[in-house]
């Protein structure tokens, strides 16, 4: 399970959810070098949320790691944010501050947003269909938001945050997940 590397929306610090932005240059380096990383791990398939992030950050896997990559509308990130999208977030509190600062709280729903308990069936829906893939080793990129609701909702750990271009290798084995290894995704509390 990774997450996209940085983005301009991170840099202009607008508001993100399924704002389609881009990788900064960073953001390529960051993917370029987890694609290092990743080189040597039998991953067969890369799934990818449609987001423009996410795909570049997939293409930058898949130049190393020379394999497939498949788009998946499931795991995209959640309009989390509905009429404040892409906004930057001062302008955005101008122009709306109810709805600035009604989404401090990420299960609250704003106008135009995706309703949070929607967003948590659809990931839980989606993760699970990609555990009876065919294929062993697999990469998921996503984001923040998808990443939240598989750690803390299916696998039941609290999470932290994920860094720019974070991964966890989870192993499902005999119907049971387990969290092998974490670079880049903190967790406030990790038990096995």
């Amino acid at each position: 399970m990774i997450r996209h590397g940085e983005t301009t929306g991170d840099i202009e610090d607008r508001y993100g959810g399924d704002y389609d932005d881009n990788l900064t240059k960073t953001g390529q380096q960051q993917a370029k070098k987890l694609s290092k990383k990743l080189a040597n791990r039998g991953i067969e398939v890369i799934f990818v949320s449609p987001l423009r992030r996410a795909q570049q950050t997939a293409k930058k896997l898949s130049e190393t790691l020379q394999v497939e990559i498949q788009t998946v509308k499931g795991i995209k990130e959640r309009n989390r944010y509905g009429i404040l999208t892409g906004m930057v977030k001062s302008e955005a509190k101008e122009k709306y501050s109810e709805a600035s600062e009604k989404v401090n709280e990420f299960t609250n729903t704003v106008e135009g947003a995706e309703k949070y308990s929607e967003f948590v069936s659809r990931i839980t829906t989606t993760f699970n269909s990609l555990l009876k893939e065919k294929y062993q080793t697999i990469a998921v990129v996503t984001h923040g938001g998808p990443l939240s609701v598989i750690f803390e909702k299916i696998l039941k750990v609290e999470w932290g945050k994920a860094e720019d271009c974070g991964y966890a290798e989870i192993e499902h084995r005999n119907g049971k997940l387990r969290i092998v290894e974490t670079d880049g995704i903190n967790f406030k509390k990790l038990t096995d």
